[in-house]
């Protein structure tokens, strides 16, 4: 881009990084979020955690960054999208190796769908998040244990959350479709940044 408009080198990374900047301004907030979801009419949103997978890191930086369940190295994002699969919004990005009902804690996201008059939808990973059982906000799937299986009705209320939540997998495959994701080496206060601006770009390309 420099050579091709005789302009220097640092001239057109000062320019991208304004215009990242740009973007993540415009990055929705949790509350906002929320709100804006209550406005158009929704009454729950899907909630769930992904891995952006990033290199491997040498020294003290690489352990945190490395998820057992997926044996790769990379940062975790939680994220919320409305019914329909669209993303809303993006958490900050946390340690690989942090999980994900730790994350929402960290995010309030109990007392922010409460606030907004919202439930959410989400996997067993994060069953327990809730802390008022009786009024519940977050509507999860049923754990069997050893001594305890499944009830028929139990496997049945499973299957028809599960057939719920299929819409976030869209949001998660527009976001990773993004090429510079494939290569991510960075930490996580700048994957965070980029992954903010990703997420504009994406819901302005989904609404075009």
């Amino acid at each position: 881009m420099a050579g091709g408009n005789d302009i220097s080198a640092s001239t057109v990374r000062r320019w991208l990084l304004e215009a990242v900047g740009l973007l993540v301004a415009r990055a929705p907030r949790l509350d906002r979020a929320l709100q804006k979801v209550t406005r158009s009419g929704g009454e729950v949103v899907l909630i769930d955690g992904t891995l952006v997978r990033t290199r491997r890191r040498t020294g003290a930086e690489n352990r945190p960054n490395y998820r057992g369940k997926h044996k790769a190295h990379g940062l975790l994002f939680l994220a919320l999208t409305d019914e329909r699969g669209n993303l809303v919004w993006i958490s900050a990005a946390k340690a690989g190796r942090s999980s994900e009902i730790t994350t929402a804690r960290h995010n309030k996201i109990t007392a922010r769908l409460r606030e907004a008059g919202l439930g959410a939808l989400a996997d067993l990973g994060f069953v327990g998040l809730d802390d008022d059982p009786d009024n519940p906000v977050i509507i999860t799937g049923r754990k069997a244990s050893r001594n305890k299986p499944l009830t028929p009705a139990e496997k049945e209320t499973n299957k028809l959350v599960s057939r719920e939540r299929a819409a976030n997998e869209h949001g998660f495959a527009d976001l990773k479709n993004w090429r510079i994701l494939t290569k991510l080496r960075l930490n996580a206060q700048h994957a965070t940044t980029l992954l903010r601006a990703l997420l504009v770009l994406t819901n302005a390309e989904i609404s075009r």
